[in-house]
């Protein structure tokens, strides 16, 4: 049974619960007055932005690439060796640091050599050429240490300087070919044939026959015949010649004492190593102690086994050029042999159909001509023959050291394209920018570079190119420093070319608040009260990133407007 204390509190609960539910509801309602009141705008007031004193400075912002600079593809000029059979690469480009002299490849076992030029090359340097590529090779040789003329014209100084050069990286100077020997002994051969035809054609006109001269060239060719054939076969008969024998006996002395010394070498070593070294006892006797430094003798060993392999590998290529050697003085002595019989069969027809087919003294007179056509071919085929360099063995680049970047050719393929592209070994940024931005870029302006890693390097703007296809205009930027740069080539990157600073701290306000008013004047308005404003004339200066230098009758902390409403 409740108390009437509990029954008023009951009620008063209850009364209480009523109120605050009306005036819940009552706050949910809104007369349609208290609505459009509340979806009204409110009032328009102004956007203003402090004046500023800072340093302003204005950037281009170029994107690009972080690579090596000045790509340059590599070609060569023609063949390598003397030969024009198919050019294979045996060694193919490498990538690293490419120095004057080095050997970039090889092909069929030839080198091809790098040297510093800007005239490439375009031929076979032969004896007495002459121009601007010989007196290029010349300096390029006389930088390496190498005494040579700077002439221009391909000596005998220079070819002895050539052979030195050659053979200090481990090669042989380009010597005249089979072929070319084979040449040079035909144009001989067809001189001393036309000094005989114009002796039997003189003979004949003393003595008014014919027949006589040409029983004499029959007996010339005999005689040439015989010599041929007793030369081919002393020669088949002899394995070496006497020069082949000296050099092999020279290289198996080699042998024979690098081996002795390596013997030396080896039992010094195991002496030292089997004898230990004396040490003291607290006593003061003498003990066995521990064996001596070694090192030494064990460097000499190492030395004396690679003297001796060094040995063989000489013996080995003198037994291998003696055999080639020989197989060559065979093959030509053979064609020695087949033209002498070609001449006797000649001779002897010519006995056998001996008749008179023109005056004799026109045969004296052609014989001479003969003679003198004979002698300036061999003469002028002289005059070229000897050491030369083949133009596919020697490239000229325009900058050393480079860097070779791009092998294009490797070993066992034909090399008939580019072998490679060289770089320097300094870093640039290769980007472009719209042509209005481009008309604000000079050469030599600085620039910041800023990798995706955050790191930041100082440039400078080196070169601007034309306009290419999508109408930008290309831009290479130089960074200052190449330090820890090698591992980001080819990384992108941003520029930032700074085209313009003040050198103090100037008034700034945003781009914004400037208007031009009608008279060509600049005008900011500047809050001077809440809603009240007033315009003042200002200059303006630079502009960067939406902010203008002014000066005028403002001071850092006013209020300038950015809007009217």
């Amino acid at each position: 049974m409740r108390t009437p204390r509990g029954k008023l509190l009951l009620v008063l609960a209850v009364v209480l619960a009523v109120a605050g539910t009306g005036w819940g509801v009552a706050a949910l309602l809104r007369s349609p007055a208290d609505e459009a009141a509340a979806r009204r705008p409110p009032e328009p007031s102004l956007v203003t932005v402090a004046v500023e004193r800072r340093k302003l400075v204005a950037t281009v912002v170029v994107s690009g690439t972080l690579e090596y600079g000045s790509p340059y593809p590599v070609s060569l000029a023609g063949v390598v060796g003397g030969s024009e059979t198919t050019q294979r690469a045996t060694r193919a480009p490498r990538r690293g640091t490419l120095a004057e002299g080095a050997v970039i490849m090889e092909v069929n076992g030839r080198p091809v050599f790098v040297f510093f030029g800007t005239v490439p090359m375009h031929r076979s340097i032969v004896s007495g050429a002459k121009g601007a590529d010989v007196e290029q090779l010349q300096k390029a040789l006389r930088r390496l240490g190498y005494r040579a003329p700077a002439t221009g014209v391909f000596d005998q100084a220079t070819i002895a300087a050539v052979s030195r050069f050659y053979a200090k990286k481990g090669y042989e100077a380009q010597q005249p070919t089979l072929e070319l020997r084979q040449k040079r002994d035909d144009l001989r051969r067809a001189v001393r044939t036309a000094q005989e035809v114009l002796a039997t054609e003189r003979v004949a006109l003393d003595q008014g026959k014919d027949v006589l001269p040409l029983k004499a060239k029959l007996a010339n060719a005999r005689q040439d015949l015989k010599e041929a054939e007793q030369a081919l076969k002393s020669a088949r008969a002899q394995d070496r010649t006497t020069e082949d024998e000296a050099k092999i006996e020279a290289a198996e002395s080699a042998v024979r004492a690098a081996e002795e010394k390596l013997l030396a070498a080896r039992q010094e070593l195991a002496q030292a190593t089997a004898t230990p070294t004396p040490a003291s006892s607290p006593t003061g006797a003498a003990t066995a102690g521990p064996p001596g430094d070694t090192r030494l003798l064990e460097l000499r060993v190492a030395n004396a086994t690679a003297e001796l392999a060094a040995a063989r590998s000489a013996l080995e290529r003198v037994l291998k050029e003696a055999g080639t050697t020989r197989a060559a003085r065979l093959t030509e002595l053979g064609k020695n042999v087949r033209l002498a019989r070609e001449a006797v069969a000649t001779a002897e027809q010519a006995l056998r159909q001996a008749r008179q087919l023109s005056p004799v003294k026109l045969k004296v007179a052609n014989a001479q001509r003969d003679l003198a056509a004979a002698r300036a071919l061999l003469a002028e085929f002289s005059r070229t023959y000897g050491i030369t360099v083949p133009p596919g063995e020697v490239v000229f680049l325009p900058r050393l050291p480079a860097r070779l970047h791009k092998p294009t050719v490797k070993a066992g393929e034909p090399v008939d394209k580019s072998i490679a592209t060289v770089t320097s070994s300094s870093f640039v940024v290769s980007g472009s920018v719209d042509v209005a931005e481009a008309e604000r870029v000079k050469p030599g302006l600085n620039a910041s570079i800023e990798t995706e890693a955050g790191k930041t390097v100082a440039g400078t703007v080196t070169s601007l190119g034309g306009r290419d296809a999508k109408g930008a205009v290309p831009v290479t930027i130089t960074p200052t420093s190449m330090k820890s740069l090698r591992k980001l080539a080819g990384a992108p990157v941003t520029v930032r070319v700074t085209i313009g600073a003040t050198d103090r701290e100037v008034l700034v306000v945003p781009a914004a608040a400037v208007v031009t008013a009608t008279d060509g004047r600049a005008r900011v308005q500047v809050e001077i009260a809440p809603d009240r404003t007033e315009e003042v004339e200002v200059r303006t200066g630079l502009s960067a990133d939406g902010a203008v230098e002014v000066t005028g009758d403002l001071e850092p902390g006013d209020l300038v407007v950015v809007n009217s409403a």
